[in-house]
């Protein structure tokens, strides 16, 4: 009998992902603070250096288990995510031209279990899955804020073959 494949490494001992990431995407650890009277998360604080760009504008928004919403581009601005509550799978292909990471698809797993600040630069196409058994709930501060005559979005299926990743039917493995 041979001996069945070893997972390969997925996080440093440290907890760090070892998964490459787009070129400009950034993740910033958050801190939840509990204690008998409940909790309390910081999710943004201009002395962390993390974000270089004002806070102008800011939106919530859900999800339900299992849905999808994009692909999703933006030429002229950044996505800043915070997720609340739930867990959801962040989905990123670069696809700039000029990007050391041209072609690169990523998956960054946000959970209210460890929250986190996640910067999405223009130019990536982006996807958010709510892999959770609850509403993922999130918070967006884009870099921009959302003109309704002249909206800085651009979509495409979930099912493209523009974008080399597929939504399976089936979760886990």
């Amino acid at each position: 009998m041979t001996s069945p494949p070893r997972d390969a490494a997925t996080v440093s001992a440290e907890g760090k992902v070892l998964q490459p990431l787009p070129h400009g995407v950034e993740i910033h650890p958050l801190t939840t603070h509990p204690d008998d009277r409940g909790t309390i998360c910081e999710l943004f604080d201009p002395r962390w250096s993390f974000i270089n760009s004002p806070f102008t504008y800011t939106y919530m928004a859900t999800l339900r288990p299992g849905k999808v919403k994009g692909w999703a581009l933006h030429h002229d601005h950044e996505d800043r995510y915070v997720l609340l509550f739930g867990e959801m799978q962040v989905m990123l292909f670069d696809a700039r031209e000029d990007s050391p990471t041209k072609g690169l698809v990523a998956s960054v797993v946000m959970s209210h279990y460890h929250r986190s600040m996640l910067n999405i630069p223009a130019g990536i196409w982006h996807a958010d899955w709510n892999i959770g058994t609850t509403d993922a709930i999130f918070v967006n501060f884009p870099t921009k804020a959302y003109e309704h005559k002249n909206p800085d979005k651009y979509r495409l299926p979930i099912d493209t073959d523009q974008i080399p990743f597929k939504f399976p039917d089936e979760r886990g493995w």
